[in-house]
């Protein structure tokens, strides 16, 4: 058997968006509470840095894990593209059904990510610190439902939300 050592490869980017935190389960008071400032009706913005982690065995022919130009452009598509100097609740589709937590961000990268990639299997870990002092990491999977917003039930009132702040 053939001994195949694992490595982990990080890529980090940056991007510039906005957005409001603001659930519609919630009552603008509510919202107002649990969200704080980033409640602003108009919004407020961010300097994200995401860091992309594979892990896999290094290739024997190529002596890589994955190729880093290949995971350059696998980021740019997945994030730079559809995220950089939007507004995440306006111009991001997914986010029109789901709260624009950095929490819910991670998770929406891994599945771009997941969904372009020639080998998904490899993708380890995405990382995104919305402030210096606010990190989310996302390794895949759950343990726990999810809920997407109904727009049909926009007016139900749930607090099963996460939120970040500065």
């Amino acid at each position: 058997m053939a001994h195949h050592p694992i490595v982990s490869i990080t890529r980090r980017e940056t991007f510039s968006s906005c957005h409001r935190l603001h659930s519609p389960f919630l009552s603008d008071e509510d919202n107002k509470k649990l969200y704080g400032k980033c409640n602003n009706p108009n919004g407020h913005g961010h300097n994200y840095v995401v860091l992309v982690t594979v892990k896999g065995p290094v290739d024997q022919n190529t002596g890589m894990v994955m190729n880093v130009h290949d995971l350059k452009q696998y980021m740019h598509q997945a994030i730079m593209d559809p995220l950089d100097h939007k507004n995440l609740d306006l111009d991001v589709p997914y986010f029109k059904t789901v709260v624009s937590t950095t929490e819910n961000l991670a998770i929406y990268i891994w599945d771009q990510l997941q969904k372009i990639m020639e080998k998904p299997y490899l993708l380890h870990e995405v990382k995104i610190l919305e402030t210096e002092k606010n990190h989310v990491v996302y390794r895949g999977g759950s343990t726990y439902p999810r809920k997407k917003i109904n727009p049909s039930n926009l007016h139900t009132n749930h607090h099963d939300v996460s939120s970040d702040s500065d």
